[in-house]
């Protein structure tokens, strides 16, 4: 199928060619306008007992949550004085009514929580219309420019804020990411090929890889909720691997214009040795990826959508339009320094130096790297999980500001309590209802931790009760708190719904609970599947998931003891929420999993490659490195210089995911494949090609053979 490929590659190549060109316009029109149509948020899952209690609540007692908070300061008057009241009136009864639904105000309720303790600062909690998240945030924006005043310091928050100044924030950060990632990775390009052309290569896959992933989300945002969260990340893997997989290409092909052989037959041969490694490392990780899926919310389902769109996109560029492009070019994309010798023997290079010493002593060295590798990820031990909050945006972001000044000035307004959302039997205002709604208060009321409950809202046969407590909301306590409250006998008859922020805190640690180990096994089943069909062995795919287990360990350690810790916050401009986001560990793993794997094929196609020549498993290592070192060495380094230039993000969620890749591809690329690889295959021997009888046939009827 790839030796066909690469011959209609050469013959088709004006025509592929110019469908890419047409697509690269087509898609960079339609992908131009992406965030428009991207949702905010996306880590709560509909299913949830904290969502189902927010429904309940919202379609039978109201909302009770503010889309907007607008705060006020003067420092002239108090809120006490009319001048105040009838400047802070003003900005808010020109809303226009059909973009908003409430405004709750000090003037209107005369509520004391709502003014600070200076007397000279207020907040205005305004809930804005709109049957989606979309369709509030459209009306957001259209009043955005009206919360002005010219007596008034007004700044705005909340939740629709968040959102807004994320999406600005994002937008800026891609565009940043791109200008900082594309000129570097090209002057590396040319001093990795030595050609001005072979280094503009991977960089126009890589272009079309961008702007078919942000075409990509867009299309699937018309179909389903895509989280705004997702588009860096999904940008990052179709640039990164793009990249990658057309450096192995270009690099390929010129190894096998090397050998003196026409570009017709280089193309061919290229397409099935390069060509197969993309095709196996591409499925890899859009496995991996794929497995994110198991899990309900949008963020992570909008990964796993976009990321596995993204790296097939990044994959067939590769195997069309650069296979094309190779086909177009040929022979001017050797390198331009001209050599007077002779190549080099691949036993005498400095890759295969550094093998056959680390196959001379694979104990000491295996077992130093396991040791070093657990060591860096000891502070993963201690991780303590939380939930995003506006510390994701940057310190002089407005929404984080109005949030720090709310915490300052009005903290009892700012945790959103525990609401138990309770349905009668029968109306709450009959007397049997009032008798039964008091017996669950007072349950309620004697659960320890509980500090108040009051009914704070009642219709029909539903209620709400408001639980206070000291308990911290995203903490382990929290979750306790809120289990004891769900354990609470309901009315009899009646139904009761928990929800809040510690109740969905509770439901989305619970969720993930149950969930990761599928996703793991997921994750392992279907990489072991795949390597057993690449390479032949049932040894080979256990040893690369236990090597790659062990670099995301150190990767894990590295981000509790940066992110969470604080250590480098100055350097990387975060500050530190104490905690680190429960989603973010799953889905580093998911990405750096796939990613890791994508070198780990490399190599071993190489080696494969060798071992099929000589069966001779420690020269088969010391030669497949050789060949292979400098290039997943050079691939590393162009994919660590598209990582850290999305990690320059000021949204602490693409920061963190970002430094984690960063630092897994760097271990894995380097202390994994150059020392613990070399080190492994050597104590392991013959027995890395292992396969028993029974399975052979299965092998090859199906195997990812070169000549398969």
């Amino acid at each position: 199928m790839l030796d066909l490929l690469g011959r209609l590659a050469h013959q088709a190549r004006w025509w592929l060619i110019g469908a890419s060109a047409v697509f690269l316009v087509a898609a960079g029109a339609w992908g131009a306008n992406a965030f428009d149509d991207l949702a905010g948020g996306g880590f709560t899952y509909a299913a949830s007992e904290s969502s189902r209690a927010a429904d309940v609540e919202r379609d039978r007692l109201g909302r009770n949550d503010a889309d907007v908070v607008v705060l006020f300061r003067s420092d002239r008057w108090t809120v006490a004085d009319p001048a105040y009241r009838d400047a802070a009136r003003n900005v808010l009864d020109r809303l226009p009514p059909d973009r908003i639904e409430g405004v709750v105000d000090y003037w209107r309720t005369g509520e004391r929580t709502l003014v600070g303790a200076d007397q000279r600062a207020t907040f205005a909690a305004v809930q804005v219309a709109g049957e989606t998240e979309n369709d509030r945030l459209n009306n957001f924006l259209a009043i955005k420019e009206q919360l002005t005043s010219p007596d008034l310091d007004v700044s705005v928050g909340g939740p629709l804020a968040v959102f807004d100044d994320v999406n600005t924030q994002s937008r800026t950060d891609l565009i940043r990411a791109e200008a900082l990632a594309v000129p570097v990775l090209f002057l590396l390009l040319i001093l990795i090929f030595r050609n001005l052309l072979a280094a503009l290569l991977p960089v126009l896959v890589g272009v079309l890889a961008i702007v078919g992933s942000l075409a990509g989300l867009r299309l699937l945002a018309q179909f389903t909720d895509i989280s705004i969260f997702a588009v860096n990340v999904v940008t990052l893997l179709g640039l990164g691997l793009a990249v990658d997989y057309s450096l192995f290409m270009v690099s390929r092909f010129r190894e096998e214009l090397g050998t003196g052989q026409a570009v017709p037959q280089a193309l061919r041969r290229t397409m099935v040795t390069a060509g197969r490694t993309i095709v196996v490392s591409a499925v890899t990780v859009a496995l991996a990826l794929a497995s994110l899926a198991v899990f309900p919310q949008v963020f992570l389902r909008s990964v796993a959508i976009g990321g596995v769109a993204a790296v097939l996109l990044a994959g067939f560029f590769s195997l069309t339009a650069m296979a094309a492009m190779l086909a177009l070019l040929g022979p001017r994309l050797r390198e331009r320094r001209r050599r007077t010798a002779a190549a080099p023997d691949p036993d005498a290079g400095a890759w295969a130096r550094i093998a056959r010493t680390v196959m001379r002593r694979p104990i000491l060295v295996a077992t130093s790297v396991v040791v070093l590798l657990v060591l860096l990820g000891l502070p993963f031990l201690r991780i303590s999980y939380g939930w995003l909050d506006t510390r994701v945006l940057p310190a002089g972001a407005e929404s984080r500001q109005v949030q720090v000044a709310l915490e300052e000035s009005f903290p009892d307004s700012v945790t959103r309590a525990t609401d138990a959302i309770v349905t009668l039997a029968g109306p709450v205002g009959e007397p049997a209802g009032q008798q039964q709604l008091a017996g669950y208060l007072e349950r309620v009321t004697a659960v320890p931790g509980v500090g108040q409950a009051d009914v704070t809202g009642a219709d029909g046969d539903t209620a709400r009760i408001t639980i206070r407590s000291d308990v911290e909301p995203i903490s382990a306590e929290g979750r306790e708190l809120v289990d004891a409250v769900r354990a609470v006998e309901p009315p009899p008859g009646g139904t009761v719904l928990v929800g809040g922020d510690a109740a969905g805190f509770a439901d989305l640690m619970d969720m993930l609970t149950e969930r990761l180990p599928w996703m793991a096994l997921l994750v392992i089943a279907t990489t072991f599947v795949l390597l057993f069909f690449a390479f032949g062995s049932l040894v080979l795919p256990v040893k690369a998931i236990l090597m790659n287990i062990l670099s995301l360990t150190a990767a894990f350690g590295a981000v509790v003891w940066i992110f969470q810790d604080g250590h480098l916050a100055d350097l990387f401009r975060f500050t530190s929420t104490g905690n680190i986001d429960v989603v973010q560990p799953i889905l580093i793993f998911a990405v750096a999993f796939g990613l890791s794997m994508d070198y780990e094929v490399f190599l071993l196609s190489r080696i494969r490659e060798q071992y099929d020549l000589t069966g001779d498993n420690t020269e088969a290592v010391a030669i497949g490195l050789q060949r292979s070192g400098r290039i997943i060495t050079s691939a590393a380094l162009l994919l660590v210089v598209v990582i850290v230039s999305f990690a320059t993000s000021s949204v602490l969620v693409v920061k963190i995911i970002g430094v984690g890749l960063a630092i897994a591809v760097i271990v894995d690329a380097t202390i994994v494949r150059a020392l613990l690889m070399p080190a492994t295959m050597r104590l392991l021997g013959d027995l890395n090609w292992w396969l028993p009888g029974p399975l052979r046939p299965l092998y090859r009827r199906w195997g990812i053979r070169e000549n398969g």
